[in-house]
């Protein structure tokens, strides 16, 4: 299987809100429909930080991350904050959200960004094994952020 990371493009919205269904019904979260316009509306807002790449495998998109960059408070680079990062249920365990994350790390690198970091769930352990082995195997990622 091969899995292709790029930016989202105009065209990939439908895919992207059914795959926003599905993350947003997977944790259980209930948003108003002017939040996943308004979210949609500033991936492409030159003005927004938010970005998002996609993940194509087929020519499907079966993943996406929502990240954004800041500038830190005590840091002399950007920051990289992951928002969300979200893998279609057909596709787990085969690679796609590893991709995604090695593309940030990579994007990163070669932005000169000064950290990675993101949150996650207590309960979501799939995804902290995924961004654990980030921490102890790259020393781009500086820390990682639960609740």
């Amino acid at each position: 299987m091969t899995v292709t990371i790029r930016d989202a493009r105009p065209e990939d919205e439908a895919r992207w809100r059914e795959l926003w269904a599905d993350y947003l019904a997977f944790y259980e979260v209930t948003v108003d429909a002017d939040i996943t316009d308004q979210t949609w509306r500033r991936v492409f807002d030159p003005a927004s930080a938010i970005l998002m790449r996609v993940a194509e495998v087929d020519g499907r998109i079966m993943g996406f991350a929502l990240y954004l960059t800041h500038e830190g408070t005590w840091i002399r680079g950007r920051d990289c904050y992951l928002e969300d990062l979200f893998v279609d249920p057909e596709a787990r365990g085969k690679g796609v959200g590893r991709a995604l994350m090695d593309d940030l790390v990579e994007l990163g690198k070669a932005k000169g960004w000064s950290r990675l970091y993101w949150h996650t769930n207590e309960q979501n352990k799939t995804a902290r094994a995924l961004y654990d082995s980030y921490v102890e195997s790259d020393g781009h990622i500086r820390y990682r952020i639960s609740f």
